[in-house]
């Protein structure tokens, strides 16, 4: 999952601390607990990352991206992410020992900092397209080789 919460004509985002993706900027999300679904895992993780409380009513599913990293030798970066913008939630952002939290102006967005995929996807996601996405990373597993942008059915 990835959230993404907006406020004010801003878009907050956070620097991964640890993990996969650690140095980049990014939205708030991660893997499925077991027996959750989509909507609880992103509420959940937007909690534990940033420290704000969002209802599911309060979600808008906006993307469905698929990430293939065909140059590394397990396919354990593989994934499928599901996309929510949010403008209502409880609570005051704050720092998690994985997230940084920073505010940016839709406008000037970070994208030499995030990963390569989201300057292609995110925009649209932000001008109210619903899209699916299918993005595939090169040898340096860092910079997009191929990728495909649709309507989301």
């Amino acid at each position: 999952t990835l959230v993404l919460p907006i406020s004010n004509g801003k878009i907050l985002l956070g620097m991964k601390k640890r993990g996969f993706g650690k140095g980049k900027v990014n939205g708030f999300g991660g893997k499925l607990n077991e027996g959750e679904t989509i909507a609880e895992a992103a509420v959940r993780e937007l909690a534990e990352e940033v420290g704000i409380k969002v209802e599911l009513k309060d979600l808008s599913k906006m993307a469905e991206l698929a990430f293939t990293f065909p140059h590394r030798e397990d396919d354990s970066w593989n994934q499928k992410v599901h996309v929510f913008l949010v403008n209502s939630w409880e609570g005051e952002p704050k720092e998690s020992e994985e997230m940084s939290v920073e505010w940016h102006d839709l406008d000037k967005i970070p994208f030499h900092k995030m990963w390569d995929d989201d300057k292609h996807w995110l925009p649209e996601v932000l001008k109210g397209r619903k899209v699916q996405g299918k993005f595939s990373f090169g040898k340096d597993n860092s910079t997009i080789s191929s990728q495909e942008i649709i309507d989301m059915v």
